[in-house]
């Protein structure tokens, strides 16, 4: 998928400004609470030096992480496999998580057959890139059912990247068939692999834009169908890359090759990655006082 020119301000190839839909915009009451909860984050980090935890002490500077990636070599997979001694269960272990994907989800493949044998917590990545792609609904549930039979709570997470447009028409469906079979998920946004584009001067780009539609997208329907949004998938950096166009910055095409540092796909950098978290933390805030309301 090609970009259209002159969409994120910038004509990439004449370099003439063009209008922009955020200029003149006049601070509204989103600006307001995005101040408030900056401010919160900063009465927090006060706090938090007065009772001495500074950026020095060790639990600032020691971290848990965890890993994911896809099971897609078995040979690999199967020879990080390891027996528990105290439970008897099987774990791979060359990651915390491991996932199937379009390549690897077939129901009566390799790779399901193996991650069937194995107690990590498993994802499964549901892809659809045009309206007309076929996604059985009920295909998912029985591809659940294989790979978490006792329905254990966090067992699976179904990871969505479709686009805005396709996630409101295609996630609706699979959402009902997975609580119509009473099966226990969570479901997590990524919003950026569904979104990568081609700049006119031949980078690999995204549009924040597409990736705050998605994830509106990701949150309207849940809201829709009564389900939980349970969590999102993000490439950031805290560098002041300039690898994503769009934002309050405004980054354009033309932007792109001055900070370009990434060796695989394009992140969002600082500044994109605390807007989307105020984009993000405002639709949560939302959403717990309409849960408030109905409580009441």
């Amino acid at each position: 998928m090609k970009a259209s020119q002159g969409e994120f301000g910038y004509d990439c190839r004449r370099r003439k400004k063009v209008s922009n839909p955020r200029e003149n915009k006049p601070y509204g009451s989103d600006t307001m609470w995005y101040r408030e909860l900056a401010h919160r984050v900063d009465e927090a980090l006060g706090f938090m030096a007065a009772a001495g935890l500074t950026l020095d002490h060790p639990i600032m500077t020691t971290t848990e992480f965890w890993t994911s990636h896809e099971c897609l070599l078995l040979p690999y997979e199967q020879a990080l496999t390891r027996e528990d001694s105290t439970s008897g269960l099987y774990y791979d272990c060359s990651a915390h998580m491991v996932w199937v994907g379009e390549r690897t989800r077939q129901l009566d493949g390799s790779h399901v057959e193996f991650l069937r044998g194995v107690a990590n917590p498993l994802g499964i990545k549901m892809n659809v890139m045009q309206a007309s792609d076929k996604m059985d609904p009920n295909e998912l549930v029985k591809l659940i059912e294989i790979l978490n039979p006792k329905n254990k709570p966090g067992r699976i997470t179904v990871i969505v990247r479709m686009g805005a447009e396709n996630l409101r028409v295609k996630l609706p469906h699979l959402i009902r068939a997975v609580r119509g079979a009473g099966q226990i998920v969570t479901w997590v946004s990524d919003p950026m692999h569904g979104n990568t584009i081609k700049a006119p001067c031949g980078l690999k780009t995204r549009s924040f834009d597409a990736i705050r539609n998605e994830l509106r997208a990701f949150f309207d329907v849940h809201d829709q169908e009564g389900s939980y949004p349970g969590g999102v998938h993000l490439e950031m950096t805290g560098q002041n890359v300039t690898e994503c166009v769009g934002g309050s910055r405004t980054i354009t095409y033309n932007d792109l090759s001055s900070r370009y540092h990434t060796h695989c796909d394009p992140r969002l950098n600082a500044s994109q990655s605390l807007e989307l978290a105020f984009n993000i933390a405002e639709r949560l805030r939302k959403r717990r006082l309409r849960s408030g309301n109905s409580l009441a």
